[in-house]
């Protein structure tokens, strides 16, 4: 299978913590430097269950970058894409089960459409991150993709990211972009609305739902579940949904969004 993301690669930072933070005071915490990104994750993810896989997006041409890049590349993913600016940077708070985010997309929303080449979409499925529906000019650089995609019979997926970001301007570029797939939390689901496409709706511990039939997840230790939504999109597309629950157990064993 050829699997091709596009979106973010970005510099991750998770911190772990056991007690809550508090403005002025210093709190022990475990903590994962390297990359990320959600269209970077699924690759990797995609490249570590035997796809053949690549990444597409703008990353910035600083150190960030380069660290982001060489491990990305060390999972046999290949990174394309222009080169400048400076790389974006998450940090993820994981605490009790959950995580929160704060995100510097960096260069990633400067992606444009004319800095795409045709053969970098010869793929099975071209699987688009919501991020890059953000903002212009990657919003227009995503549709553009998908066009080249489907122009080598690829399927196109999505996954809807983040049910805060999700406004009027997103709705009609994800529309736009008619994905055959579309991957997303019940919350994301509620905020999107009426869509006639197929939905993977992901619902955390009680599973996913897909075509109407309900999955239970894979039950295993949790320690971090940065990247867990990821790793199931990545499993999904390569296996289907058994696979992808296992590929999502195995993302929230450990601490980090990567293989």
């Amino acid at each position: 299978m050829r699997l091709t993301t596009l979106g973010d690669l970005l510099l991750d930072v998770i911190v772990r913590l056991e007690d809550q933070l508090e403005l002025g005071a210093d709190r022990a915490a475990e903590t994962r430097v390297g990359a990320g990104g959600q269209a970077a994750n699924v690759a990797a993810w995609a490249a570590a269950l035997g796809a053949t896989a690549s990444f597409v997006g703008k990353r910035g041409a600083d150190a960030a970058g380069e660290i982001a890049t060489r491990e990305l590349s060390s999972h046999g993913v290949d990174v394309l894409g222009p080169v400048e600016g400076s790389t974006g940077v998450v940090v993820s708070i994981a605490q009790a089960g959950d995580r929160a985010l704060a995100s510097d997309r960096g260069a990633a929303s400067g992606l444009a459409g004319s800095e795409l080449q045709q053969e970098w979409f010869v793929c099975d499925v071209l699987h688009v991150s919501g991020y890059a529906l953000l903002a212009e000019p990657a919003a227009s650089a995503a549709l553009r993709a998908a066009a080249m995609a489907r122009q080598s019979g690829a399927a196109i997926t999505l996954d809807l990211s983040a049910w805060t970001l999700i406004d009027e301007a997103f709705r009609s570029r994800a529309i736009g972009l008619r994905p055959d797939l579309v991957f997303a939390t019940e919350a994301e689901r509620e905020a999107f609305g009426v869509f006639e496409t197929r939905w993977v709706v992901k619902r955390g511990a009680d599973g996913v739902v897909f075509d109407g039939e309900e999955f239970a997840v894979v039950l295993t230790d949790l320690v971090d579940p940065t990247g867990a939504g990821d790793a199931f999109a990545a499993g999904f597309l390569v296996g289907g949904v058994q696979l992808g629950l296992e590929t999502a157990a195995r993302c929230c064993a450990k601490l980090g969004a990567m293989p």
